[in-house]
């Protein structure tokens, strides 16, 4: 898979450490579906799969449908993540999509959803994005 202009997708470090790979994506439609593992470290006390690491595999999703579809020379930056916990998350693969919702000139607001290979809804987030110049 690539991005615009056939330039390869980027898996920085951050999401490496979440174990992200990319399932299915689509620029043009703003859409992309991901799968993540959660590390046995990822967990709390419970058992469970941390919530800030929930946090961070949602703003991985719905930052890389977003970004990677922006022209060279322009990235966008999260500005407010608003997230809903639903259900606990084992640790393992968590499977994640991302639509962008809304955009305009300055920035776009992103849904995603992660959910457990049951197709258990997990959490879900709304994340507004600001466009800025790379440089």
């Amino acid at each position: 898979m690539a991005g615009p202009g056939g330039r390869p997708l980027v898996n920085p470090p951050a999401a490496q450490l979440l174990g992200r790979r990319v399932i299915s994506y689509d620029p043009e439609a703003g859409r992309g579906a991901y799968v993540y593992v959660a590390r046995p470290e990822f967990c709390n006390r419970h058992g469970t799969v941390q919530g800030g690491v929930l946090a961070a595999m949602l703003d991985s999703a719905t930052g890389f449908t977003l970004i990677e579809s922006l022209p060279d020379g322009l990235t966008a930056v999260t500005r407010d993540l608003n997230t809903r916990f639903l259900k606990p998350a084992s640790p393992g693969e968590i499977f994640a999509e991302a639509r962008v919702t809304q955009r305009d000139e300055r920035g776009a607001q992103v849904e995603g959803e992660l959910r457990s290979p049951e197709g258990v809804t997990l959490a879900t987030a709304v994340a507004v994005m600001r466009f800025v110049r790379r440089g």
